[in-house]
């Protein structure tokens, strides 16, 4: 698997396995397990996902090395804060069983994410997080953050698929130094993305699934992309995106579908803010 350095040196892979809407643990780690068997090193879960305990069984099930796996989980609103969020990264490592957390991430760009960050600068030093990054983050939150403290953040992992590519977010992400991550590479499948005359076009031509077409645009622009499958036919084709190369006019045709709007829920909103806070 290609994989892409941060801004500390750790190699992280392009192609990861997130485990968002799996909240059934036993479904979880069947699935984490299958991703592993094919070739993924790379899982992500969070707090709020409610699976963590299902995903540390399946990377001890697994019997691969824990320095093979790059693990990530992301703290919640409700954990913000110097304090709680130590106790919050001391509770996530308990429950996947692990002793550090390769990429731990600020879920959601509210409540006190400066004292957040400050605990998990102090963790980084002391060994239990490896790297540390933001979820969600546009990019005036992401640069005060990085000017206002001493670590920048690895990553920032973002809603990012073919009706909403994000080019100026990369584009400051990439000036500081910060990997950009997709969630949602497949917009939930939302606008027919599946079946879009112009991603199934392009995987005639390299007898490729729509999917495999999205996941291999996304990481050959240098943004890290979480397929999520319970279904392990679908896991192994989505891993097999990665053989092949898209030609620069099939990316241009792709880089044509952009709506540049999202299609899930703007951070910006201030109903959004009450919502995530309450």
């Amino acid at each position: 698997m290609k994989t892409i350095k941060l801004n500390n040196g750790l190699e992280m892979p392009l192609l990861g396995f997130g485990v968002f809407q799996i909240p059934d643990e036993a479904e979880c780690e069947r699935a984490v397990l299958d991703a592993l068997e094919t070739g993924y090193r790379l899982i992500d879960t969070a707090r709020a996902y409610n699976n963590e305990e299902a995903v540390g069984r399946a990377i001890r099930k697994s019997g691969i090395p824990r320095e093979e796996i790059f693990l990530t989980t992301k703290l919640w609103v409700d954990d913000t804060g110097y304090d709680k969020t130590r106790a919050a990264v001391e509770k996530a490592l308990v429950k996947l069983q692990v002793d550090y957390i390769d990429l731990y991430l600020i879920h959601q760009p509210f409540g006190d994410v400066y004292g957040s960050w400050r605990a998990m600068e102090d963790m980084v030093k002391e060994g239990k997080l490896r790297s540390i990054g933001v979820s969600n983050f546009h990019t005036d939150r992401l640069v005060d953050l990085i000017i206002h403290n001493e670590i920048v953040p690895a990553v920032n992992q973002i809603e990012t698929h073919p009706f909403n590519q994000r080019h100026e977010d990369h584009a400051i992400m990439k000036e500081y130094g910060v990997v950009h991550e997709s969630w949602a590479p497949f917009a939930e499948g939302k606008d027919n993305i599946f079946k879009h005359n112009v991603l199934v076009e392009i995987g005639k031509k390299y007898d490729k699934t729509a999917a495999q077409v999205i996941l291999r645009w996304l990481t050959q622009n240098a943004i890290v992309a979480l397929p999520k499958s319970v279904n392990k036919g679908r896991i192994q084709e989505n891993y097999s995106s990665q053989t092949f190369n898209l030609s620069e006019e099939d990316m241009k045709r792709i880089a044509e579908l952009d709506k540049k709007e999202t299609l899930f829920i703007d951070h910006r909103s201030h109903e959004i803010v009450e919502q995530f806070s309450r």
